[in-house]
């Protein structure tokens, strides 16, 4: 009866262990004891846990004569079977050494025999690593049967050590079942709960990757073809039906892109971004999350809005620069699921990476096609037979003028031949497009005026290669050449807040917004810019027919930003 006694007093001990194990299996510091690892950090945190687990064994425990009654073995052999040897071994030697503290008739065999449960854990941890079976380190018999074992050693130690003998066989009679039983049922119900969490982290690690797949087959290749409402709505469908949430978003750095779910009848496509969470993303490139508790969540377009929490992500495209957000959204009466706000998180990077995949591939098709156009500009036999024509007129009546003409025309097939690299600086854009109109006011004399307007403050600031030429050669070839009276050519440069802005003028208004073989310059131009930097930048055309034309360049105000 004595014996039955001892054994629920122990059980009861044993279940604070299994409590106390739950609770940390909610945390983040069970994780590592979930795996086989040779990460010091993890094996850090074995050596700390089972060696807390081993002293409150110790303190929880039974006084029975000049002995403790204890389940201070379920922390040394789990210790060794979860960490290894060595592991084991620690939290042995740190268990053991707190018992021999505490003194007693057992207290340097009950050292010696949490070492030695220790290093028993230990040494099944290597045998079934070594044999590739790994698995079975986390079996709750396992646990149970090496547990078993080691409790009968520790018996077995204590009748060769502790003395007077008499005591010592009496003491085992009386406490070797209870603790036998006690520390091998816990052994294998902690075991159990680490299985389980396992399974479960499995589980939802399987679901998370499972899911991910399906995302990222199903928008494969959609933003690569540009990232617009059209496109952004396909992949915001498929976001909806595959991430069980209330709602999902898609915007730009100005306006909404595409909305689908709770809300949609509010939140409509085109509309520009009214919510201060979306700005903070943008502006901060972070990621926003109100949860709709800790951090209150308001719709800031319709008071009744059924939706109580939002993450916003931010996209990027080149050099990381923000270029919208995905935002997800949930109903008042959810939580926002974390495995989603990590989904979220990881699809945002992929958008990303499909938005700049596709810059990429678009930047590198209009450069071939530059190219392609930029070599026809090199030896183009047309200006090159008008340039020599005018050369020749100059010759006859100013040898100086002449020798100029000559050294501007030098110059500009000095630039188109050898340009240094894809960018350039303003300075040097200038000094090109100079050349290239010094020779035409050659051709066309007072019908030509140029006006100059370049602060020396911006010729630092970088923009793509024969950015402005083909510009200005439209501004000549389809205006000023065919005004009547004297055609003026302005070109203007000027810092607008964060971007800079290059103005190209003509006085003749003849622009026609048709595409034709002689626009694919400018078209070029802007597709160029639209690519590189992104849809806020590029090209716009202001015409007042008959007065004038006005082409617009639109860059970021970086002097590295190319």
């Amino acid at each position: 009866m004595y014996e039955f006694d001892l054994v629920l007093l122990l059980l009861q001990q044993m279940c604070v262990f299994l409590v106390i194990a739950w609770l940390m299996s909610k945390t983040r510091l069970f994780i590592p004891l979930m795996q086989v690892t040779v990460r010091l950090p993890h094996k850090l945190l074995c050596y700390v846990t089972f060696s807390i687990f081993c002293i409150l064994g110790t303190y929880f425990g039974l006084h029975i004569e000049d002995s403790i009654a204890n389940t201070r073995a379920i922390g040394a052999v789990m210790g060794g079977l979860l960490g290894g040897p060595v592991v084991g071994g620690l939290v042995g030697l740190t268990g053991g050494l707190h018992r021999y503290s505490l003194g007693g008739m057992t207290a340097l065999s009950c050292m010696v025999s949490t070492i030695v449960e220790g290093l028993l854990g230990g040494l099944v941890h290597s045998i079934l690593v070594k044999r590739g079976r790994p698995d079975k380190v986390f079996s709750p018999l396992t646990a149970g049967a090496i547990t078993f074992f080691a409790e009968m050693v520790q018996m077995l130690i204590i009748l060769l050590i502790a003395r007077p003998f008499e005591d010592a066989l009496h003491l085992v009679q009386s406490i070797a079942a209870p603790m036998m039983v006690t520390n091998t049922v816990g052994a294998a119900l902690f075991m159990r709960i680490l299985l389980d969490k396992r399974a479960m982290f499995e589980k939802y690690t399987s679901a998370f990757s499972a899911t991910a797949l399906k995302v990222a087959a199903s928008t494969e290749g959609i933003l690569r073809q540009g990232f617009n409402e059209e496109n952004s709505m396909k992949v915001a469908q498929v976001l909806i039906q595959e991430l069980d949430i209330g709602a999902v978003a898609i915007t730009d750095r100005d306006k909404l892109l595409a909305f689908t779910g709770i809300g949609d009848d509010h939140h409509l496509p085109g509309k520009p971004i009214s919510s201060l969470y979306t700005q903070k993303a943008i502006d901060t490139g972070e990621v926003v999350y109100a949860d709709g508790n800790e951090v209150p969540y308001r719709c800031s377009i319709h008071p009744n809005c059924k939706l109580g929490s939002t993450l916003v992500i931010p996209l990027r495209g080149e050099n990381q620069r923000v270029i919208g957000t995905i935002k997800l959204y949930e109903a008042k009466n959810r939580l926002f699921s974390s495995i989603n706000r990590t989904l979220g998180e990881g699809i945002a990077q992929l958008l990303s990476a499909q938005i700049l995949a596709g810059q990429y591939e678009r930047q590198k098709a209009l450069l071939t096609q530059s190219e392609i156009k930029l070599l026809h500009a090199q030896v183009n036999p047309h200006f090159l037979f008008n340039a020599l024509n005018t050369l020749k007129a100059v010759i006859r009546r100013d040898s100086d003028q002449a020798g100029q003409l000559v050294q501007y025309l030098s110059t500009f097939f000095r630039k188109n031949l050898k340009r240094p690299a894809e960018i350039v600086t303003l300075a040097d854009e200038i000094e090109h497009v100079n050349a290239y109109l010094q020779i035409e006011k050659a051709r066309f004399q007072t019908n030509l005026q140029i006006h100059m307007l370049v602060p020396e403050a911006l010729g630092q600031h970088q923009l793509p290669a024969f950015t402005l030429q083909p510009i200005v050669e439209n501004a000549i070839k389809h205006g000023t050449s065919q005004h009547l009276g004297v055609g003026e050519i302005t070109i203007r440069a000027s810092q607008q807040e964060r971007w800079l802005q290059l103005d190209i003028e003509d006085n003749a208004g003849l622009y026609q917004d048709k595409p034709s073989a002689s626009g694919l310059g400018m078209n070029l131009v802007d597709r160029r810019l639209r690519a590189r930097f992104g849809a806020d930048c590029g090209i716009t055309v202001t015409c007042e027919p008959e007065c004038f034309t006005r082409v617009t360049l639109r860059l970021p105000l970086e002097e590295n930003a190319c």
